[in-house]
């Protein structure tokens, strides 16, 4: 192992119990006013709860306890999905908080879950620390999940069945995103759940495969190889030190960011791009389109950010800079609306 793997690990380490420490404090919002929407209508009726709730998912012979908000919408009108995952050393409540997808979720009309990993770290929030297993990859600690580790894979397509069976969710429009380890979990999703997932928004984390042991600049292509395309939105800061911008020596990260969107984009047999544009004084966007199923690609480029959530009101100032000239979850919602499953 080189010395910079060492010093990464060391750094991303750190940086996990930062972020863990930066949000324990933070409490989940009250639920907003919903706004109109127009409805779509189903034969199923959703029996889900209105607001926050947690729902017990049974998976290979345990119970779950799943955060869910459910917004105000007739019973019978069916509803997107977004599942968001948490960053590695974390855990449901606190990625609700630092994305605030509930808010939205009232405003817009559609159901929001955030489940919780399986691998734990030392306890220092009230909902434990916990880690995904990324099928593959190491951990953040540089060794790999115990063996019979929960696959987590299996268990989030159990969380998108069960929510699907009480909450009238409109099986098109069922998406991913994701911090950090939970980002590096919705790319897992979209490589080994096409099936399931229209598009995924990951936000500091991108993969498109493994890396390659033997070159770590590039990806291994048979470790994601979906069924049908994904469309994918991402956002990435270009002073992340927990996963670098321009990639690392190391087999749970590696290749760059920039190659990740541009693996998708040939997965997803897109014949323009990647257009550069100028989004804000400090963002970029470069954009791959004409995809099959018009499965488009998006990278937001922000000069200068951190490992952090972009608009985001919780304080990760740990983990560098973070913009407010774009709302990661805003945009990520508006690209889920443009992108539902086709064909």
């Amino acid at each position: 192992m080189s010395h910079f793997s060492t010093r990464w690990r060391r750094s991303a380490i750190a940086a996990s119990v930062a972020v863990a420490l930066a949000v324990a404090g933070a409490l989940l919002a009250p639920a907003a006013a919903t706004a109109a929407a127009p409805a779509s209508v189903g034969s199923c009726v959703r029996t889900l709860a209105t607001g926050d709730s947690r729902v017990n998912v049974s998976f290979d012979g345990a119970d779950y306890a799943v955060l869910v908000h459910v917004p105000a919408a007739p019973p019978r009108q069916k509803l997107p999905l977004v599942v968001d995952l948490h960053g590695s050393n974390a855990n449901g409540s606190v990625q609700a908080s630092i994305s605030d997808l509930r808010t939205l979720a009232d405003r817009e009309r559609f159901i929001v879950v955030e489940p919780t990993g399986d691998i734990a770290f030392p306890q220092t929030l009230p909902d434990g620390n916990w880690a995904w297993n990324v099928p593959g990859v190491p951990l953040t600690s540089g060794t790999y999940p115990p063996p019979g580790s929960r696959d987590d894979v299996a268990f989030l397509r159990a969380v998108v069945a069960q929510i699907d069976a009480s909450g009238c969710v409109d099986d098109r429009r069922v998406f991913a995103t994701g911090f950090s380890g939970g980002g590096r979990m919705a790319s897992a999703l979209a490589c080994e759940a096409s099936d399931v997932f229209a598009a995924i928004a990951p936000v500091a984390g991108l993969r498109a495969g493994r890396a390659d042991a033997s070159d770590f600049t590039t990806a291994v292509p048979a470790t994601c190889t979906p069924a049908q395309p994904v469309a994918v939105a991402t956002f990435h800061g270009t002073a992340d030190f927990v996963n670098p911008y321009p990639g690392n020596e190391d087999l749970r990260w590696g290749y760059s960011v920039n190659s990740a969107a541009a693996r998708w984009a040939q997965i997803n047999e897109c014949r323009v791009g990647p257009q550069v544009a100028q989004y804000s004084a400090s963002i970029r966007t470069l954009t791959w389109s004409k995809c099959s199923r018009q499965a488009d690609v998006v990278l937001y480029e922000v000069a200068e950010g951190g490992h952090t959530w972009p608009g985001t009101s919780v304080d990760l100032s740990p983990l560098g800079a973070t913009t407010q000239e774009i709302s990661a979850s805003e945009a990520m919602w508006s690209f889920f609306s443009a992108h539902q499953r086709r064909g």
